[in-house]
């Protein structure tokens, strides 16, 4: 099932996404937190904006270096056990939403992701039972300031301006992460093709390891890591993300 986050011009609402990404079945309320009931009325997807399909309430959390190619290309290892940092909520945009690039910034790079989005209240898990609290998947662009990486130390203001979490264009709510394909185009070149098979920590570890330092809210999101072939990104390019099974998540580049 999926399910999109859109607006017509009126409040955002919610839908069902068919199988060939053309038409939105509009449901009641939240999915998180209500049933899903549709409401008769069905929009073409073109007809609408997709917004970003969660705004996480309480937090993102970010995995670094979870691919051993990736971790290389970054001068190091990947880590013994997953490496995890915080992403504020306002970092997030949804598919078509421009990424501003901040005058702070001169080096700005994508990173193409599977995202998980929690679906119930989960502390302290373990792995076995792990997926059983994940509502669904969507598409992340975990957009990082290269320059300001390297000299913060730590990775909260890199990572966290506002715009450089885009996540769509919706959820996905019956996917195995054990082997999807990830690819990402910078201006339609392909840059990222990488499989989720090579995950140093899969899916269910990173949502158990990240349960044992927080509790997890309906809606939190995890990122789980990119595969080799992160690079800059110039203003006026578009970053295309594609996750197998979900959809592909476009967003343009511009300079503040």
């Amino acid at each position: 099932m999926r399910i999109a986050r859109f607006t017509t011009g009126d409040d955002p609402a919610y839908g069902l996404v068919d199988g060939a990404g053309e038409k939105i079945a509009e449901i009641t309320g939240d999915p998180l937190y209500q049933r899903i009931e549709l409401t008769g009325a069905v929009h073409d997807v073109d007809d609408v904006r997709l917004l970003a399909p969660v705004i996480p309430r309480s937090k993102v959390i970010g995995i670094g270096r979870n691919y051993a190619d990736h971790a290389a290309e970054m001068g190091g290892e990947a880590p013994a056990t997953p490496l995890m940092f915080l992403v504020p909520n306002t970092a997030v945009v949804g598919p078509g939403d421009p990424v501003v690039m901040p005058p702070q910034t001169r080096e700005v790079g994508f990173e193409g992701e599977l995202a998980v989005v929690i679906g119930r209240l989960c502390k302290d898990v373990g792995a076995q039972h792990a997926l059983g609290f994940v509502f669904g998947y969507t598409v992340a662009n975990d957009v990082t300031a290269r320059d300001l990486q390297r000299t913060d130390g730590q990775w909260a203001r890199a990572k966290g301006f506002d715009t450089f979490c885009p996540l769509g264009p919706w959820i996905e709510t019956d996917l195995d992460p054990a082997a999807q394909r990830i690819v990402t185009r910078v201006d339609g070149e392909v840059v990222q093709d990488g499989s989720t098979a090579d995950m140093v920590h899969d899916t269910a570890t990173l949502v158990a390891f990240a349960s044992a330092a927080f509790t997890l809210l309906p809606g939190d999101v995890i990122l789980t890591g990119t595969p080799a072939g992160v690079g800059l990104v110039d203003a006026g390019q578009r970053v295309e993300v594609e996750v197998d099974g979900i959809g592909v998540l476009s967003n343009p580049f511009v300079r503040h």
